[in-house]
């Protein structure tokens, strides 16, 4: 039972993180957000070339280029980015995400997810996609996209940036989208 309530807090906490409107407000702040997101691209594309692969065949994909993870037991992130649909930008994304249990620091990291066919975009574009990321997410490292696949539709990819985690907790992250 106290597992189930710990999920629950932990849901909602991500929930809440999501829950802003991720389209930025006026034309410099998309057009950040845009750079932001091709240097994510580029980043990693550069360390691991297997990317290309995720890039021609995946149906679409979200990319979150600056998000925080901070966590003293209790944790949280977030982060705003742009979706894409064979290609074409179609709207903007953010992120909360929670957890709970051993965790501790804070970390600034880069977010992938590349969705396998038209039905898992629209489960992301319509709300109904939240995961376990720690469960699903792999690490950027050169090779590793060449070893990862899908799992449920979608594969995700990290790529830390700044600072220091020490992680071994449970949680999740839920997403909110809004069209271009």
């Amino acid at each position: 039972m106290k597992v189930k309530i710990i999920c629950l807090m932990v849901f909602v906490a991500a929930s809440l993180f999501a829950g802003c409107n991720p389209a930025p407000s006026s034309p410099e702040g998309k057009k950040v957000l845009s750079a932001e997101v091709q240097e994510a691209i580029k980043l990693m594309k550069e360390r691991d070339s297997g990317f290309d692969r995720f890039f021609a065949k995946s149906y679409g994909y979200a990319v979150l280029p600056k998000n925080f993870k901070g966590a003293w037991w209790i944790g949280g992130a977030g982060g705003n980015g742009e979706v894409y649909e064979k290609g074409s930008l179609i709207g903007y994304c953010s992120m909360g995400h929670a957890t709970i249990g051993f965790s501790f620091g804070g970390q600034f990291f880069r977010e992938i997810i590349f969705f396998r066919d038209k039905s898992d975009l629209d489960r992301f574009t319509t709300g109904e996609y939240t995961f376990a990321a720690q469960a699903m997410a792999v690490a950027v490292t050169a090779g590793a996209a060449a070893k990862a696949d899908y799992k449920s539709g979608m594969a995700v990819f990290i790529m830390a940036d700044k600072g220091l985690m020490i992680d071994a907790s449970i949680g999740g992250q839920k997403f909110n989208y809004t069209a271009k």
